[in-house]
């Protein structure tokens, strides 16, 4: 037992687990996660298995290396729809070193720190991306109640499965008030699978989607040409499938450390990730990333710790070697009614509440955002174009905030004391404020409250300076950094600054 728990403590296990909300909240995991890997891997043209096989590598590497105890990775539809053209256009086996590839690009982000780049994304744009991935989580369980053949049901199996889906609902909802020693989510699904069994209803099981009978996942090297040729056609594919599944894994890291009150690791979940995708272009399976949906329902199961993402990852190795039988006999509506109380808890209904105390510019990025998600199911794309939407309407709040404070002492030297940032967006702002021709013999621009924050700063004090040397007058910059003295090297004649009192701030953030 010692033994054990020192084993537990080198993966952050030992401290005040609740082994019990682990252990279920990992079997509740592995329930919710199978038919929708299972999904993902049917939709993109793959061997089902290669889905479970991705849950299981994905779930298991990331649980005890990952960066954020609590947090579920698996195959993901996010990496998968990156995939279906290679797919399409070269076959599995270009599928398989595609991934192991981005394995390769993920662990070079980790290694060289770039994980932290996730902070640059801002309330609003995580706002977006939640609702919308609420959403599409909500929405895409509608397809459950879909045949084989794309029709609809109709008639009595559609009314029982509806019916079987308010069940699930109910009970997750009444299920906490009669105890919390198990998690509702779980509940509901034994009380489900009870009832089916117990009056012989018939209804859509996770046999319908496919069987998830098979082996341990096989070692396998991709069968392609190792050639120049090859690496032009997986590249593409393979940093995409990288951009995307370490977006969606660092928000969700991100969105963790929100619920539990304390920081992730970046770095390490983005080499866990490359890892685990690493191991999947190896060994038979479609790649992954972080899964948010799953995630919440360990979370909301009680998880806190890595246990229950190594109890979710054994638990599909158990049933693809000889659970499949019991498994593939599960009720879907069970799964897709979790699945939609997954949804409603995801969506951050709090943004309504504070909506009218938004800045206007914040609220319609955060709507554009989650259309985005919605309409083109790209996390990556999303929250891209909403970085870039909120860094455009930062840069031209910040560009009119600079200003200058103008006096000419006794000496009669004038003196323009500058207020705000001088980067690209507020040169000609800054610009406008001298009067070369008017202003007197000496002047002094004071940045002591400023600061020269790129080259465009840099080549418009450069500019100044040249026009006051050609008027013939003598201009004094004070209060610059050492590199804005560095770099200003063509009016290094006329530059006066007082060490004392520079400032130790660089000219760009490193």
């Amino acid at each position: 037992m010692r033994a054990m728990k020192a084993y537990l403590n080198l993966f952050d296990l030992s401290q005040k687990v609740n082994y019990k909300n682990e252990i279920l909240a990992g079997l509740t995991v592995a329930m919710t996660m199978m038919p929708e890997s299972l999904s993902f891997a049917i939709l993109a043209g793959f061997p089902p298995l290669t889905g479970l096989y991705a849950a299981f590598i994905m779930g298991i590497v990331t649980a005890i290396f990952g960066g954020r105890p609590g947090m579920v990775s698996g195959g993901a539809g996010a990496t998968v729809i990156v995939l279906m053209a290679l797919m399409r256009s070269h076959g599995l086996e270009y599928v398989f070193a595609a991934v192991a590839l981005a394995g390769l690009l993920q662990i070079a982000v980790g290694v060289f720190r770039l994980g932290k780049f996730i902070r640059l994304v801002p309330q609003p744009v995580m706002y977006g991306f939640v609702n919308g991935l609420a959403v599409i989580i909500f929405s895409s369980q509608f397809r459950q109640f879909r045949l084989a053949d794309g029709s609809w049901l109709s008639g009595p199996a559609l009314w029982t499965m509806a019916g079987l889906v308010a069940l699930t609902i109910g009970v997750i909802l009444l299920f906490p008030r009669i105890t919390k020693a198990v998690p509702a989510s779980l509940a509901a699904i034994v009380v489900i699978f009870a009832v089916v069994q117990g009056f012989g209803i018939d209804t859509k099981t996770v046999k319908d989607i496919a069987s998830v009978s098979g082996g341990f996942p096989p070692f396998h090297l991709p069968n392609i040409p190792l050639s120049f040729d090859t690496l032009q056609t997986i590249f593409p594919y393979a940093l995409i499938m990288a951009g995307v599944g370490l977006t969606e894994s660092l928000l969700t890291l991100n969105l963790v450390d929100d619920i539990t009150g304390n920081r992730g690791r970046g770095n390490r979940e983005c080499v866990a990730q490359g890892g685990a995708n690493i191991l999947n272009g190896f060994f038979s399976g479609m790649g992954g990333c972080a899964m948010i949906a799953q995630t919440f329902v360990n979370l909301s199961a009680g998880a806190r710790a890595r246990l229950s993402g190594i109890i979710a990852a054994l638990t599909i190795l158990a049933v693809v070697l000889v659970g499949a039988p019991v498994i593939e006999r599960l009720p879907m509506a069970a799964l897709v009614g979790v699945m939609m109380m997954v949804a409603i808890g995801t969506f951050e209904w709090g943004s309504f509440r504070i909506i009218n105390k938004m800045p206007k510019q914040d609220v319609i990025t955060g709507i554009l955002v989650a259309v985005i998600t919605i309409w083109l199911h790209n996390l990556a794309l999303a929250v891209l174009i909403g970085v870039v939407i909120s860094a455009l309407v930062f840069a031209w709040e910040s560009a009119k905030r600079i200003r200058a404070r103008k006096y000419t002492d006794d000496a009669g030297v004038k003196h323009y004391e500058i207020y705000g940032p001088l980067f690209f967006g507020s040169v000609t702002a800054f610009t406008e404020k001298f009067d070369v021709a008017g202003d007197p013999a000496e002047v002094i621009i004071d940045f002591r409250e400023s600061r020269v924050a790129d080259m465009s700063g840099i080549e418009a004090l450069n500019k100044l300076t040249e026009k006051y040397r050609a008027a013939g007058k003598t201009l004094h910059l004070r209060h610059l950094s050492e590199d804005c003295r560095r770099l200003l090297h063509n009016a290094s004649s006329v530059i006066e600054v007082n060490v004392m009192e520079d400032p130790s701030y660089k000219v760009a953030a490193e």
